[in-house]
């Protein structure tokens, strides 16, 4: 279920792009899947993800889809596992979690899930 008011077109890079995973920006700017939550995300893959070098589309305002890395709940703010799937953001000493949005459906390890898309990051104090 997704509702996409703005959808951006990204450059990949070396790497093929499998669909719903989160991605980050890379070196020279290019999209890459994520790593980390600590990484620079962008969004989201559209479900038809892209080739290497090619172009992926990613919901920057609305409604997307995402695949889970584990469970999570509805409202949940969503950051990136280490192979570009989401888990549920948590706070972390000393660090900056970065989050592409807001869980819009409970799920388990490998479901596509809604979520709202908002930007933003759990700063906390070491």
């Amino acid at each position: 279920m997704t509702t996409p008011l703005l959808t951006k077109s990204f450059r990949t890079g070396a790497a093929a792009i499998a669909g719903f995973l989160i991605l980050k920006y890379g070196a020279g700017g290019v999209a890459e899947v994520a790593s980390a939550g600590t990484d620079a995300l962008i969004g989201a893959a559209g479900s038809l993800g892209a080739p290497a070098n090619g172009m992926v589309d990613v919901t920057e305002v609305g409604w997307s889809e995402v695949r889970l890395g584990g469970n999570i709940a509805w409202g949940d703010p969503l950051t990136s596992n280490n192979a570009g799937k989401a888990v549920k953001a948590v706070p972390v000493a000393g660090s900056v979690v970065r989050i592409i949005g807001f869980a819009r459906a409970d799920g388990a390890a490998d479901d596509i899930a809604p979520y709202l898309v908002a930007h933003g990051v759990l700063a906390t104090p070491a």
